[in-house]
């Protein structure tokens, strides 16, 4: 019997202040940082389309990095996709990206429908980024990460908060703060764990049984992403 206390199971939905986080084989067609154009109704491209609603600059990004137009992008690609309207990310946050937004039947990479998802929900993660980097320093230490995945209904212990952070410590004494990529990369890695505890406590009790290769089926690919 496993038990994990970092969500309430009577209140599983991101609390209604917060932007709501979508799922990442569910693309939504809102985007972070621009404005909707009246009656965009996307374009086809590659073996895929982009859902209506796809700002052109979103497209755009995709277009530019897939160079063979294949229709489908690799993590050099993304990263490089994403380093046009957010931060440079790390190879490592790319890479579970890529986990979790990559179609499963698709095994060449990230195809519009799914790069046009994880473009807005990056653009939710940066809201609630800024929310809660109050000093305004571009960074958030731990305690506004503790408030920040609280606000979405994360209810993270902090022994496992302070363990899912250490990585970040550079040992230089020096109290740690995280980045906007360090920031979805914890993230990401906290709503992705829940929604697969969720799967095996479809009532919403806070416990499941797990058996041991299911227990490192949920677990091994968000360490080695």
């Amino acid at each position: 019997m496993a038990s994990f206390s970092g969500y309430n199971p009577q209140s599983h939905s991101p609390s209604p202040s917060a932007p709501p986080m979508p799922n990442p084989q569910a693309p939504s067609s809102s985007q972070p940082h621009y404005s909707q154009p009246p009656h965009w109704h996307g374009s086809s491209y590659g073996h895929s389309s982009f859902p209506p609603g796809t700002h052109p600059d979103v497209i755009r990004s995709f277009q530019m990095v897939d160079r063979d137009r294949s229709g489908y992008i690799d993590e050099i690609e993304l990263q490089q996709a994403l380093s046009s309207g957010y931060q440079r990310f790390s190879l490592r946050t790319i890479r579970l990206l890529m986990f979790l937004f990559k179609n499963p039947s698709s095994p060449l990479g990230i195809g519009p429908n799914e790069f046009a998802a994880l473009w807005s929900c990056l653009g939710q993660w940066r809201a609630i980024f800024e929310r809660f980097d109050r000093d305004r320093s571009g960074k958030i230490d731990s305690m506004e990460l503790k408030d920040a995945l609280y606000s979405l209904g994360y209810a993270v212990p902090p022994s496992v908060l302070q363990v899912l952070i250490s990585k970040y410590d550079d040992r230089s004494g020096r109290r740690v703060e995280l980045n906007f990529d360090s920031f979805v990369e914890c993230g990401m890695i906290v709503k992705g764990l829940t929604e697969k505890f969720k799967e095996k406590d479809p009532r919403y009790t806070g416990s499941a049984t797990l058996t041991y290769d299911a227990f490192l089926s949920m677990i091994i690919p968000f360490l080695v992403a």
